[in-house]
């Protein structure tokens, strides 16, 4: 009896040991110093993509001269706006604008987009004021963390500690020294990996998200290790469970 007591308590301690974590694993930006200065040269903007979904306002000082060039869905009725249509950037990379048609977008920035419309609408208007905005843009948090899950993105740009900060961060059971960032241009999928324990890690080209990004975070062996007890005691549990229900049937046999 004493023997079985010993040799269950040891195999419990070597679970726990196999799950913890070394504290080095689990620090952001570890080898920063002190009020250690870092001057952000990151020149990251974003760039429209196939099938992202823009809202775009022009407005001038004569609202009936910008009128033709923001188109709304439905009529005001009942103290209700009417809603504002959106443009879809199509596989060829344009949005089909009021009046002067289509416009190839894809790869500018919102300030380079705002300069090209400006441009066209010259001829019609003054002055004019472009606002843009990505109705879509999100991303998508998966893995080791607390809430994996897509999230979207107010702004025009976020950075990859801001999503895992909407994902709850890493668990403990989550890699910080490699975490996966993959990411669409046009149709070719980029895989790029970052260490966040690392300085580095801010001079990164995917510190910055883009529009429709996917973040992995891969497990760590402590994690992996977890995963493994665990199928082995479902596989152990599946096992007990047969030879019981076997050894009921051949007692009531005999």
């Amino acid at each position: 009896m004493y023997q079985k007591v010993k040799f269950a308590c040891s195999i419990a301690l070597v679970c726990i040991l196999a799950s913890c974590t070394p504290s080095k694993d689990v620090v952001y930006f570890q080898d920063a110093s002190q009020f250690e200065t870092l001057v952000d040269n990151n020149t990251f903007t974003t760039k429209f993509k196939v099938d992202d979904l823009l809202s775009i306002h022009v407005s001038t000082l004569d609202p009936e001269a910008s009128a033709p060039f923001n188109l709304f869905r439905g009529a005001e009725e009942g103290g209700m706006r009417a809603e504002q249509v959106n443009y879809l950037v199509d596989k060829n990379g344009e949005i089909d604008f009021p009046v002067i048609g289509k416009v190839k977008i894809i790869g500018l920035s919102p300030s380079e987009t705002r300069e090209l419309l400006r441009e066209k609408l010259a001829d019609y208007l003054k002055d004019p004021i472009i606002n843009i905005r990505i109705r879509n843009f999100t991303v998508t948090v998966m893995g080791a963390v607390n809430r994996p899950g897509t999230y979207s993105v107010n702004g025009e740009q976020i950075t990859i500690m801001e999503a895992l900060g909407l994902a709850g961060d890493i668990n403990i059971k989550g890699r910080r020294d490699n975490v996966m960032v993959l990411r669409d241009f046009d149709g070719t999928k980029v895989y790029n990996r970052i260490d966040l324990n690392s300085k580095e890690a801010l001079k990164s080209p995917v510190y910055y998200l883009t529009q429709n990004d996917v973040v992995y975070v891969e497990p760590n062996k402590s994690g992996k290790t977890a995963s493994s007890l665990d199928q082995r005691a479902s596989i152990a549990v599946s096992v007990i469970s047969i030879l019981i229900t076997s050894t009921v049937v051949l007692l009531t046999r005999n």
